[in-house]
């Protein structure tokens, strides 16, 4: 599921205060990059059901093996976990409404913290 409308999308962050920001916020990166890209990942467990809220960028300037890489951020995606087969992001999946609601609460609170920056 795209959650559109942010305000966090096409945002341009530097890698190491983004890190700070979404690490402060429960993301994890955990290795998840490669010189061009970034993930940040933020996990939920509901009812034996596993579902992770990711947010993706891109390095428009330096790389991200750099910590003063810039990086656009893209449209945050909410997915459910399906065990041994991996995440789903599809717009046929459904998702708790406190699940929903508390990824949309963190990215209003990592767009704000982004705002602070400027």
């Amino acid at each position: 599921m795209r959650i559109e409308n942010t305000g966090i999308e096409n945002e341009v962050v530097e890698l190491s205060r983004l890190t700070d920001i979404m690490e402060d916020l429960g993301f994890v990166l955990a290795g998840q990059w490669d010189y061009e890209r970034v993930t940040f990942d933020r996990k939920f467990e509901n009812k034996g059901d596993v579902y992770y809220l990711r947010v993706q960028g891109f390095a428009v300037e330096g790389d991200i093996g750099g910590s003063h890489a810039m990086i656009k951020l893209m449209t945050p995606l909410l997915g459910k976990h399906y065990y041994p087969h991996g995440v789903e992001y599809g717009e046929g999946e459904t998702f708790p409404a406190n699940v929903v609601s508390t990824s949309k609460s963190l990215l209003v609170q990592s767009k704000e913290r982004m705002d602070e920056m400027k």
